[in-house]
């Protein structure tokens, strides 16, 4: 390095990673039949996601989206530097949200990651007449430090607290479980089909830092 010359560090990174799964379009009508078939069967299916275990059910889609996450998860791994074998636990539940639902803010406490697999995205064209600057169906991720933005000026990338995304369906998104995230309400008479999950470490000697 040229001596005299500034050295930078992005410090305190936090990876989120999206990634349109091959085989979406194929499988995603036959998820949404599936997850809406769950959904007329059991009134709380979207607010009672600790019970049943979804992954595990024999429909070969499912187990597509099974196999699916698992390589999402291993590519987010790898992408943050984590080279070692991992083992874990993917604890997964359907979402099926209507016209006015959302999700507050909150995070995911007790996991190593988070996650959503879009199975259907309305567009919201059947929205009523409101503000200009909503974005239905969007997900908004949060800085985790508080107050980070507070000195900070135009150009500064710390500036926006927010991160707003636009998923479509086929995308899956995962992120680190403490992040805060909240869903924007579907506007539309089209439901939202989600599948969210969570990746559980089983602890091993080896994830523990020098």
């Amino acid at each position: 390095m040229q001596q005299g010359a500034p050295e930078f560090a992005q410090l305190w990174p936090t990876t989120l990673m999206r990634h349109a799964l091959p085989g979406a379009a194929q499988a995603n009508p036959v998820l949404a039949d599936v997850i809406g078939q769950m959904d007329a069967a059991k009134s709380d299916m979207t607010t009672d996601y600790l019970s049943g275990d979804f992954l595990s059910h024999p429909h070969p889609a499912i187990a597509w989206l099974k196999a699916c996450l698992d390589r999402a998860i291993l590519d987010y791994a790898r992408g943050t530097g984590v080279t070692y074998d991992l083992d874990w636990h993917v604890q997964a539940w359907p979402n099926v949200n209507g016209f006015g639902d959302d999700h507050n803010l909150h995070n995911h406490p007790h996991s190593w990651l988070s996650g959503t697999y879009y199975v259907q995205v309305p567009e919201g064209d059947e929205a009523p007449k409101g503000r200009s600057d909503r974005t239905p169906n969007a997900i908004s991720f949060f800085d985790p430090r508080p107050q980070a933005n507070m000195l900070a000026i135009k150009g500064d990338p710390q500036v926006d607290p927010e991160h707003r995304m636009q998923p479509r369906g086929g995308d899956v998104l995962i992120w680190p479980g403490f992040l805060h995230h909240l869903v924007h309400v579907n506007l539309s008479r089209t439901a939202r089909i989600s599948v969210s999950f969570n990746v559980i470490l089983r602890m091993k000697p080896d994830y523990v830092p020098d």
